[in-house]
């Protein structure tokens, strides 16, 4: 089934999983490929772009981060705010119910991250608009799913645009304004629901803009 990744979408979305599995939403940690990627960062400001139910969100922010999450959906920016109360880091956390295709933050951050976010509008559009985000000398980090993987860990095949490949990515991001530390093609396996295994294809891609 295919749609348009709208804010009906994700509330739905994320309302179904709580309600199927609040304990495994309360209690999940962050992608693996965060903690590596801001190994050796100072800590600073960052944002997260499509934050869902704040798991990344609120592991920076543990760390020192002071970070905005963004997420068009009320139904995870709900869940995410009781997830950083329960970890005790709700005063470097500010969540902004947001359309990402539209809002505009005001400021740049020296890290912004997305993590397997969907809005309704192309995906490699998506990573170039919230790229502009990210101050002189910061640092992008993107964690996609490849085609096959976003169809199986959602239930759906999603529309054409939402999927890319890593050299999409990289493509996107100019050699005179970026410099590519990390591009890399992950698989993984995560339990799913009811318990099952789930195989995820990531695209994983970090850069640093230039100062």
């Amino acid at each position: 089934m295919t749609h348009s990744f709208d804010r009906d979408y994700w509330d739905g979305h994320w309302e179904q999983a709580h309600d199927a599995a609040p304990a495994d939403l309360a209690g999940s940690g962050p992608n693996p490929y965060l903690a590596s990627g801001i190994s050796g960062l100072a800590p600073g400001t960052a944002l997260d772009a499509g934050c869902g139910t704040g798991a990344e969100a609120a592991w920076l922010a543990a760390r020192g981060w002071h970070v905005t999450g963004a997420d068009i959906s009320a139904a995870a920016l709900a869940q995410a705010a009781g997830r950083a109360t329960s970890q005790s880091v709700s005063g470097r956390l500010a969540w902004v119910e947001a359309d990402l295709t539209t809002w505009e933050p005001g400021r740049r951050f020296d890290l912004v991250t997305t993590n397997y976010a969907h809005p309704a509008m192309p995906q490699l559009a998506f990573y170039e608009r919230i790229a502009d985000w990210v101050a002189p000398g910061g640092t992008l980090l993107i964690v996609g799913h490849l085609h096959d993987a976003a169809a199986t860990s959602h239930g759906h095949h999603p529309p054409a645009e939402a999927t890319v490949t890593l050299a999409d990515i990289t493509r996107g991001l100019g050699s005179d304004a970026w410099s590519i530390n990390r591009a890399e093609e992950r698989t993984r396996t995560l339990a799913g629901p009811g318990g099952r295994a789930v195989t995820l294809h990531d695209a994983v891609v970090q850069a640093t803009r230039h100062g």
